[in-house]
């Protein structure tokens, strides 16, 4: 039994722990100081990013602008430190950078309000006293990462809160079309008539129902996915090949006008969850019918060749716009991309695989090109735990 370990996601950068690294930028034009302060800083969980000039600190800053510290020398030649702190307080990705001017200059109140008014947070004064740079510039470091961290936790429950709106529009809009025909057609047999009659009403809620219950077990396996970090698995011996024409059985039946094409060589057998890959197979093949091009044949692909894993493409006509590709594998995005085009779906079938696929130790991945679309999984011979 094994699950993949659940892994937040920042929009704004990584999450960062406490003690996590940040960096630090040192601005000075003597190279023995850039040294002396690297030194200083560097048992601090710290990248030191060092510039002998205000040029050069830019052209670093171009690369990098998720910084927790500058400290700029101010007496430097062609651009001192003020000028240097203007340009960085004038950029909109940079602005946000605390900096600390170091100066050998005489305690000068005129300068020290010239460094405030140029964005400065602070004034230390050569030769500068190890513990005082070593606190301040720890104060900074934990206030970076605390920042990070609450960004990390808002977006967190802004996704949160998105799924659990999500759940409430599938319980009040998805789930009643197949109840109301369930409703309808047992209004209807509460009348007499004819045995054929009956038969197609009873056919009618049966699938309704059954539509129902591939919904709610969606819905359930999202829920266990956030609880739990991910679906559990049971891996036993399994045949993917007989997975692979169970399914394809199952979605010719459901699709009889359609064509679906079945490639597989090399050997099929591995340490799997067999009814977790079949749902995954279903999923996808299910995906292909209802967003692929009609006239072009659906193609499934298992290549067992490699003896370290097996490969699976589902492949079909038509193409997933660019701007969807990075979030294809997140709950309920799939409903807005599905809008019109007939689907009944939830918007739930690709992270369900990509959720199946991760606890397995493979990995899946999308292409859209040419007229085409393609998702490849690749699968360990032995389900690898994830965490």
């Amino acid at each position: 039994m094994f699950a993949n370990a659940a892994k937040p996601t920042c929009t704004s950068g990584a999450c960062l722990r406490q003690g996590a690294r940040v960096r630090c930028l040192l601005v000075d034009d003597v190279p023995q100081n850039l040294v002396a302060l690297e030194a200083l800083l560097q048992g601090e969980d710290v990248d030191i990013l060092k510039a002998d000039s205000g040029a050069a600190a830019l052209e670093l800053l171009l690369q990098e602008n998720d910084i927790a510290l500058a400290l700029l020398d101010v007496q430097m030649p062609e651009m001192n430190g003020f000028e240097l702190a203007e340009l960085i307080r004038g950029a909109e990705r940079t602005r946000h950078i605390p900096l600390i001017f170091m100066t050998a200059g005489a305690h000068d109140q005129r300068r020290q309000f010239k460094g405030y008014e140029s964005g400065a947070v602070d004034f230390l004064y050569k030769p500068i006293d190890p513990h005082m740079l070593i606190n301040k510039a720890r104060v900074f470091f934990d206030l970076h990462r605390q920042k990070h961290a609450l960004a990390c936790e808002l977006q967190q429950r802004t996704e949160a809160l998105y799924i659990n709106e999500m759940f409430m529009a599938v319980l009040g809009h998805d789930l009643r079309t197949p109840l109301s025909a369930i409703l309808a057609s047992t209004s209807v047999l509460q009348r007499p008539l004819e045995p054929a009659k009956v038969q197609v009403l009873a056919g009618k809620a049966e699938q309704a129902g059954r539509r129902m219950l591939s919904m709610i077990e969606d819905l359930l396996d999202v829920t266990r996915a956030r609880q739990n970090g991910g679906l559990v698995m049971l891996a036993a011996p399994t045949d993917l090949a007989e997975q692979a024409e169970r399914v394809l059985q199952e979605v010719r039946a459901g699709h009889p006008q359609r064509e679906l094409q079945l490639q597989c060589q090399g050997d099929l057998h591995g340490s799997w969850d067999g009814e977790r890959l079949g749902q995954m197979l279903a999923n996808l093949l299910g995906n292909a019918m209802h967003h692929g091009t009609p006239q072009v044949p659906v193609q499934l692909q298992l290549d067992g060749e490699a003896a370290d894993g097996v490969t699976v493409c589902v492949t079909n006509g038509g193409e997933i716009p660019q701007e969807l590709l990075p979030r294809l594998f997140e709950p309920f995005r799939g409903r807005t991309s599905a809008a019109g085009s007939g689907h009944n779906g939830l918007g739930l079938g690709l992270f369900i695989v990509h959720q199946i696929v991760q606890a397995h130790g493979g990995r899946i991945t999308a292409t859209s090109q040419g007229g085409r679309t393609c998702f490849t999984v690749w699968l360990p011979r032995r389900a690898q735990q994830q965490g």
